[in-house]
């Protein structure tokens, strides 16, 4: 038996507060009350933990984690998650760290997800050219069918 016989489905939408963002936001939102599935909102914040510091460096980015964790899910997911609810999606909130591709299918693969959305640009083009986009890199790597939302 699987997760995916037991626990209800899951789509999991990539958020970043951008308006692209939000569109694919509101696009999973239909797509999982329609379905009759969880909506799961994740918001990555890029971090590399390759990172070579001191202890006393280690400290600051250690609470700089926490504060960024908590804007985050104040400032774009709990809005996000509050106006699906009110829209009749059931939908929850996570922020995580890392690299935002590879994290938003390791959240989907946890919370076995059915499905993966994303906005097409959120970012700025200089950030594209050296890292590549989350929805070219989500595409190379997901397991389950990605949507990305213009």
């Amino acid at each position: 038996m699987t997760t995916q016989d037991t626990e209800p489905e899951v789509v999991v939408v990539g958020v970043d507060g951008s308006e692209a963002g939000e569109r694919a936001a509101r696009f999973a939102g239909r797509i999982a009350r329609e379905a009759g599935t969880t909506l799961l909102v994740v918001y990555v914040v890029p971090w590399s933990p390759f990172a070579v510091q001191t202890a006393e460096e280690n400290e600051q980015r250690r609470v700089t984690k926490q504060r960024e964790t908590q804007e985050a899910q104040e400032g774009i997911v709990d809005p996000l998650v509050a106006a699906l609810g009110a829209e009749g999606v059931k939908a929850e909130g996570v922020v995580r760290h890392g690299h935002p591709a590879e994290t938003l299918c390791d959240v989907g693969e946890e919370r076995g997800a059915t499905h993966l959305l994303v906005g097409r640009r959120g970012q700025s083009k200089v950030r594209t050219l050296l890292f590549g986009s989350t929805p070219g890199n989500l595409i190379q790597i997901a397991t389950v069918p990605v949507t990305v939302v213009p």
